[in-house]
């Protein structure tokens, strides 16, 4: 069951059972968040599978999920509108692990990747971890252009102390 009020034109803010979601645990590691996404299929059954995918898991605790958003797409257009959440996570994991944690998890969920900006089951970004800056080839941080796409300010705008 979920709860889908209109933001403008092309834009919905979705709530579901665990978007948004505010854990009272303390940290222990590092924060990170995460910008998940997807657009084929029941996404937001999707998401609600990874939220418990994610609070079984011994490498990451959720602290905060952001509620959903339901945008258009933006690069390659010719596809359906995606559903975009944020996720405030607590890990130890080093950024090259999460990284590696991620995209295992993608594959975990049916991610294929085709051609850039594609239609996908689930997309995870690494938006920021904590304050570190990273320019290598496979992992940029803070996530490039993260400040100017609906799909993160949206979102983030709608999660507390984020």
């Amino acid at each position: 069951m979920f709860k889908v009020t209109k933001i403008d034109n092309c834009n919905y803010k979705v709530r579901t059972q665990h978007y948004p979601y505010i854990s009272n645990a303390k940290q222990t590691g590092h924060t990170v968040l995460l910008g998940i996404g997807g657009n084929i299929g029941d996404v937001v059954r999707r998401f609600e599978h990874l939220f418990w995918f994610l609070k079984r898991s011994k490498h990451v605790r959720i602290i905060q999920a952001s509620p959903m958003l339901k945008n258009p797409p933006f690069g390659y257009q010719d596809q359906p509108y995606f559903f975009n959440a944020l996720l405030l996570i607590d890990t130890k994991l080093t950024p090259a692990k999460l990284l590696r944690f991620i995209l295992d998890t993608e594959k975990k969920f049916g991610r294929k990747r085709s051609f850039k900006n594609a239609p996908r089951t689930l997309d995870i970004d690494m938006i920021k971890y904590e304050k570190l800056i990273s320019k290598r080839p496979n992992l940029v941080l803070p996530h490039p252009f993260w400040n100017t796409r609906d799909s993160v300010l949206l979102p983030l705008s709608w999660m507390r102390g984020a």
